[in-house]
């Protein structure tokens, strides 16, 4: 009884941060052209997106190439994140993979490992379970930690798709607090007309953040903040302002750049832009490659504005991938 009063009052705490969040970052991650970790890349990159509007920080997610790290290299990166932001942002930390039994106890070891507000599991992928195998796959995680969890429901990447139905299943659970959800805008709608009051739904597609906004979401987890993070809180203030027609002019405008930015596997256009500003970024790990120099040219001219025709054949000509 005592751990489930405890558990319940850190889930409150952790709703409360996140609750007026907009903005989150999906972190990539910088390696050495030896594919280490390049540590010594975080402090300007980090400071640069908070200074450009990121409210808050997702760590080790697809952006961060997590499926190429190991566990000991996230809970690394981790903590040399937290001593970067020293509380300033909330932390979410990717916490799922496609066994239940690991998802379970990386999570509890998260969860020693404190500072965040929340981890992140997404739906399993390769394994194609049924939607009652999806719910006890989440109800298994949220019931041994005491890591609050947010589902990441992304079917592009894993096949499979988690019903709205069985999202508001698993919404019920005191210790799943929200979604990240990368379907459909009736979904999103669907679930944020039936959701129980305190959970909190983000999208976790940058082209949909001005509808998912409008139809009640809490925000955006977001790639094309690393580049474009002024763009997408001016679009989320005026949203925030009942001015629509400011938000939809900043959404046209901002649709080719996200177009560029999953024109080839993410993240290689984003790390591509990054390098091209400054960014010791560096490589992606196998089996990601980086842009060829003609894509990296093109991405960063659409994503910087730095050539009008290459916009035009952005918004024309490329088919965005599920990412």
């Amino acid at each position: 009884m005592e751990r489930i009063r405890k558990r319940l009052k850190e889930n409150i705490m952790s709703i409360d941060q996140l609750r007026d969040v907009k903005l989150i970052t999906a972190l990539i991650t910088p390696f050495h052209e030896d594919g280490s970790i390049n540590y010594d890349a975080l402090p300007e990159l980090i400071e640069h997106l908070l200074a450009h509007h990121t409210e808050a920080l997702l760590l080790a997610g697809t952006t961060a190439e997590s499926p190429t790290l190991t566990h000991d290299e996230e809970l690394e990166l981790f903590a040399a994140v937290q001593k970067i932001v020293n509380g300033r942002v909330p932390l979410i930390a990717g916490v799922g993979t496609n066994d239940t039994r690991d998802s379970i106890e990386f999570a509890k070891e998260v969860a020693k490992f404190g500072g965040f507000a929340a981890g992140l599991a997404i739906v399993p992928y390769y394994n194609k379970p049924s939607q009652e195998g999806m719910y006890q796959h989440f109800k298994a995680i949220a019931d041994a930690s005491d890591l609050p969890i947010i589902i990441y429901n992304i079917p592009g990447r894993v096949v499979v798709e988690m019903a709205p139905d069985t999202m508001l299943r698993l919404a019920e659970h005191p210790n799943i607090i929200g979604v990240k959800e990368c379907t459909s805008l009736a979904n999103m709608a669907y679930l944020i007309e039936h959701k129980p009051k305190d959970f909190l739904v983000y999208t976790g597609e940058d082209g949909d953040a001005f509808h998912a906004m409008n139809l009640g979401a809490n925000g955006v987890i977001s790639v094309a903040s690393h580049t474009n993070g002024d763009e997408m809180h001016a679009m989320l203030e005026a949203i925030e302002n009942s001015d629509l027609k400011t938000a939809a002019a900043i959404q046209r405008k901002f649709i080719p750049k996200v177009n560029a930015l999953f024109s080839v596997p993410s993240p290689a256009p984003v790390k591509a832009v990054l390098n091209h500003l400054g960014f010791e970024v560096g490589p992606l790990r196998l089996p990601l490659v980086a842009c060829t120099s003609e894509e990296a040219k093109r991405i960063i001219k659409v994503v910087l504005e730095e050539d009008v025709e290459a916009t035009r054949e952005t918004v024309t000509g490329v088919v965005r991938p599920d990412y």
